[in-house]
């Protein structure tokens, strides 16, 4: 007995451990965008301090859903390869420290949101924390086949969070490039369910390959892609944008189609994971396609 308990190390948290419960890669790629919404909303510069305070802020309450999402799916974490050396399911941080750690980067991100930006950003802010830590990892994950439909709206709430942090306003424009994220949502993450499939089959989560199977998956994925590359044209349609953004959507929407396509058609290798992996690369690149052509238009 004392000699199992020599061998048994005790791996103790780090500070990577807890930027790893933030999912820093999905906070940078929501920050992107909420910068994008930041700078599309005004035609003089964005103050400072909105822009450091108000996007910290944005990125620490993410932060803190994601940290929330690491202890509610802890027993599904352990189950999948890619998820089971996550902080909280390997046991280096529990699950009181990281909810600790969640509640005050929340209160953190609050408080800098009610003191550089406004009231209005601040309760969005919240309500898309809430959005994606309650409603969708603690209800429609283990729910539905549509929980990403469902709860994709609080992932794509960061560009209009941003916008409103400079005006203080809803108008269509940010809730317009809410619709393109919202519409990029399903196809960008069943891609990464099918590849999936048997880890979420495992886990227990209804996950639409796994209840509808991989051929009604990948009809959806297709038919979703059409749907975003038609939303995507709006802001070009409503002269939100011009031609280098136009230019730039119907490239990277047909390169998305076409990977939707090729997925459907099984005719390549790994094609889920592969247009999973171009999905986040069409999204960041169509917001940047955004930025610049607002500056371009700005100079005319």
């Amino acid at each position: 007995m004392a000699t199992l308990l020599r061998s048994q190390t005790v791996e103790h948290a780090t500070w990577r451990d807890y930027l790893e419960l933030t999912k820093p890669k999905v906070v940078v790629l929501m920050l992107i965008t909420s910068l994008v919404g930041m700078f599309l909303a005004t035609r003089a510069g964005v103050p400072w301090t909105v822009l450091l305070f108000g996007n910290l802020g944005i990125g620490l309450c993410a932060g803190a859903a994601a940290a929330v999402n690491h202890v509610v799916d802890r027993r599904i974490d352990s189950i999948m390869a890619r998820t089971h050396k996550r902080p909280v399911t390997a046991g280096r941080v529990s699950p009181v420290a990281a909810l600790l750690f969640a509640l005050v980067l929340a209160l953190l991100g609050q408080a800098l949101l009610l003191a550089f930006t406004n009231d209005l950003t601040a309760w969005l802010t919240l309500a898309s924390l809430l959005g994606y830590a309650v409603l969708y990892t603690g209800f429609l994950k283990r729910a539905t086949p549509q929980n990403i439909v469902i709860g994709g709206l609080a992932g794509a709430a960061p560009p209009l969070l941003g916008w409103v942090a400079v005006t203080g306003h809803l108008s269509a424009e940010p809730l317009l490039l809410v619709l393109i994220i919202f519409a990029w949502t399903p196809p960008h993450f069943w891609a990464l369910a099918i590849h999936r499939k048997a880890e979420y089959a495992k886990a227990d989560i209804p996950m639409l390959p796994v209840t509808h199977g991989e051929h009604y998956t990948k009809v959806h994925i297709l038919l979703y892609t059409l749907v975003l590359l038609a939303v995507s044209l709006l802001p070009f349609a409503i002269h939100m944008s011009g031609p280098l953004y136009l230019a730039a959507a119907l490239i990277l929407g047909g390169r998305f189609l076409q990977w939707a396509w090729v997925l459907y058609r099984d005719s390549k290798p790994h094609a889920a994971i592969k247009t999973f992996k171009y999905s986040i690369a069409y999204l960041f690149l169509l917001f940047i396609a955004l930025l610049v052509d607002h500056y371009l238009l700005l100079n005319l």
